[in-house]
């Protein structure tokens, strides 16, 4: 007997989360240039092939953080009490923003999956404690917002800039 692939779910969350790990990989890379984000997405493909449909939500996510990145970065440092936000690693960062960006413009991915795929992705490509403090930080993050809408922003979250939640 062969093997049954299947299209369920379990699929469609193989496909984000590899898209999610591409996502932080290409905004990592890109911390380290001054290129523009759009000039250096396909030769970040052509140097590491994917699914259709892992490149297009990653591309989402991608597309996500870059157009909200100064309130992305100001709910960061919000949530980091105790800690530069300049001190904050790199893939940690980065994990923390693609998260944030699906808590909140993607209205079909729950929060608490958004943390918990994030904390995967930490825990693949961060140091030892990474999972740990990013876990720590969306949570305090989707705490914060309680039952509102993560998508509603108060003036000290983002400096006053709404996040477009389309």
């Amino acid at each position: 007997m062969g093997a049954v692939h299947r299209s369920g779910s379990g699929d469609r969350a193989s496909v984000r989360r590899r898209a999610r790990e591409r996502a932080v990989q290409f905004l990592f890379g890109l911390d380290f240039t001054a290129y523009d984000w759009e000039a250096a997405i396909d030769p970040f493909w052509e140097s590491n092939p994917s699914q259709p449909r892992v490149h297009e939500y990653a591309e989402r996510l991608i597309r996500g953080v870059m157009d909200d990145l100064p309130a992305l970065d100001a709910r960061i440092a919000a949530a980091v009490e105790n800690w530069n936000p300049v001190r904050v690693g790199r893939i940690e960062r980065n994990v923390l923003r693609v998260a944030l960006v699906e808590m909140l413009s993607f209205p079909d991915v729950p929060p608490r999956v958004a943390i918990n795929e994030a904390v995967e992705v930490a825990r693949r490509f961060g140091a030892e404690e990474a999972s740990r403090f990013v876990n720590g930080v969306l949570d305090r993050l989707r705490a914060e917002w309680g039952e509102a809408d993560p998508g509603e922003t108060s003036p000290d979250a983002n400096g006053g800039n709404p996040v477009d939640s389309a």
